[in-house]
């Protein structure tokens, strides 16, 4: 033997021989979340066949329980809870954890309860998703140390994990993008006890207030029927009492289908004389005439990411919590100008 010593394979020679990043070796050597199943499978027998030291993933990920409020799942919004569930599904079977989906009216959310649903569904972990836990179940949330992710939610003194679309920054742009069309004096419907849609609110007056001479009224809505009606009949009563108004921002691309049936009876012509701007990007945004134009949610993702985010709190129960925030994009339709054309 001439004693020449065999260099032990790197993880940038696994990830040169699998055809990936070092990162992706990295977070799939960590055994961390976001990794397709084949792709891991790929690089951790790449690993194995080179000889890297592959540590056996001996525990199994524990069961996830995600309770949806029954109003807003069975209501206007079943179509936005759908795609959120789709990704939470798609997540879970990817990480391998055992996951149920259960309906509940909020106001039974209780600690009793969500225990009683979690232990028949033999769950540690517990997504919360539309609902906003109330301060007898955020205790004991917190005193039992129970897992927990806030999807589509926001825990405003972040001792809950949770996951949203950029609801401030979403309805600061769609404000925007009224303003940058040369409207001044702009309505935004709006109405919900959820933290989300409060944000929403702060972004639309964020968003005038950034404009000089810009003007901005909510519009409150109490969704006591159908959203779009309501919208639709609000809208009638401030056009008659103020036609000054000349564009809305709406919480959802419901009420913007109200207001555009509305402004469209008055005689107004859209965009020229009114402007909406819609969020979501619900299937009847492509419904109406013109297009709306809206924000977009990517509520798939939404799912997923929460996933993530539970993975990451049963490895690390006493972590501090995280709260992710994912983009709104701008979608392009026909009841506000494209004002990158401006």
């Amino acid at each position: 033997m001439n004693g020449t010593k065999i260099r032990k394979p790197r993880q940038a020679d696994i990830a040169s021989l699998a055809g990936v990043s070092v990162s992706t070796v990295s977070r799939v050597l960590a055994n961390e979340p976001g990794i397709s199943e084949s792709v891991r499978r790929h690089i951790l027998k790449v690993a194995a066949d080179h000889g890297y030291p592959v540590k056996a993933v001996s525990e199994s990920v524990p069961g996830g329980l995600a309770l949806i409020a029954s109003d807003g799942a069975t209501g206007g919004l079943s179509v936005f809870y759908e795609s959120i569930v789709e990704g939470l599904r798609a997540g879970a079977a990817e990480a391998g954890m055992p996951f149920e989906v259960r309906l509940v009216r909020e106001d039974r959310t209780t600690p009793d309860v969500v225990g009683e649903y979690m232990q028949t569904a033999e769950a540690e972990g517990l997504f919360l998703v539309g609902i906003d836990p109330g301060d007898t179940l955020r205790v004991w949330l917190e005193e039992t140390g129970t897992p927990t992710v806030l999807v589509n939610g926001t825990d405003p003194r972040l001792r809950l994990d949770g996951v949203s679309p950029s609801n401030f920054f979403g309805a600061y742009e769609a404000t925007s993008r009224l303003t940058k069309a040369g409207h001044r004096r702009i309505l935004h419907l709006t109405g919900s006890h959820r933290h989300t849609i409060r944000e929403r609110v702060r972004g639309f007056e964020a968003a005038i207030a950034a404009v000089p001479g810009a003007e901005g009224r909510l519009v409150p809505l109490t969704f006591q029927g159908s959203a779009s009606r309501e919208a639709h009949e609000r809208t009638v009563a401030m056009l008659t009492e103020d036609p000054g108004y000349t564009a809305a921002f709406c919480m959802n691309d419901f009420i913007a289908v109200g207001v555009l049936e509305a402004v469209t009876e008055a005689g107004l012509r859209v965009p020229e004389d009114f402007a909406i701007v819609g969020f979501d990007d619900l299937p009847c945004a492509v419904m109406t005439n013109p297009r709306l134009s809206t924000m977009r949610v990517d509520r798939a993702a939404l799912g997923r990411e929460a996933v993530s985010l539970m993975i990451s709190r049963y490895r690390d129960r006493t972590a501090p919590a995280r709260h992710i925030c994912q983009a709104v994009v701008p979608v392009a339709g026909g009841t506000v100008p494209d004002t990158d054309k401006l």
